[in-house]
């Protein structure tokens, strides 16, 4: 749990001591897959970090559409907006798999914040990192195709959940083809389609809730 701790920016450049402290301040919760943490619009000031599985962030629309914002995994962390600004939670977020979750509340991190300017520092950088790929899928929305898009979302899942093999990156995303569209912010079918173009080049092989990537450099070059 401590290494995947360290990859949270939270606990970046803290020393054993103090990480062990802090995580003494944390409690876990788990959740089953399906298991929604929270809804859009519900009231929090909590931070959360995954620790084992992966959840989806999402938004729905007035008329019931949904999109995928984001799918975190082991040692990243989500909700440390709603630290700083109390107040309606801007998306809903739902386990993937059986997940694991170490909370800490607003009171708590304040208190620990107090004579540790390197942890605040790790949580402006976090927030500007949230802020930056917000930006570049409202930029991909607009000025990219959606081929373009999927292959930009298969390389940042590979990023964050792929593994060699089998000559290529095995990529175990754990998301349905309704989810793996949301995320790229396009219908089911258009999704497929570029999946399966890119399934006949031999750029990827298309797995159950998985792809391998086996041509990082022609996917990357789509990408742009």
């Amino acid at each position: 749990m401590n290494d995947v701790l360290r990859q949270a920016p939270l606990f970046a450049g803290l020393d054993d001591a103090a990480a062990t402290a802090l995580r003494a301040a944390m409690h876990e919760i788990r959740l089953r897959r399906g298991d929604a943490l929270f809804h859009e619009g519900d009231i929090g000031d909590e931070l959360y970090v995954v620790i084992d599985g992966k959840v989806k962030m999402g938004r729905t629309s007035s008329d019931g559409r949904e999109n995928l914002l984001s799918v975190l995994g082991p040692g990243q962390m989500f909700g440390e907006l709603s630290v700083f600004d109390p107040g309606p939670r801007s998306s809903t977020v739902t386990a993937v798999t059986d997940t694991t979750l170490l909370v800490l509340g607003q009171d708590q991190l304040m208190t620990w914040l107090t004579g540790r300017p390197e942890v605040s520092r790790n949580l402006l950088h976090q927030l500007a990192s949230r802020l930056r790929a917000l930006n570049e899928a409202v930029a991909d929305l607009v000025f990219s195709d959606v081929p373009g898009r999927v292959a930009k979302a298969l390389l940042d899942l590979a990023r964050r959940f792929g593994r060699p093999a089998d000559g290529g990156i095995h990529v175990h995303h754990d998301l349905t083809q309704e989810e793996l569209a949301q995320l790229v912010g396009a219908s089911r079918e258009t999704v497929n389609k570029a999946l399966a173009d890119f399934a006949h080049r031999g750029w990827i092989r298309l797995e159950q809730r998985a792809v391998v990537i086996l041509d990082v450099e022609r996917l990357s070059n789509r990408a742009r």
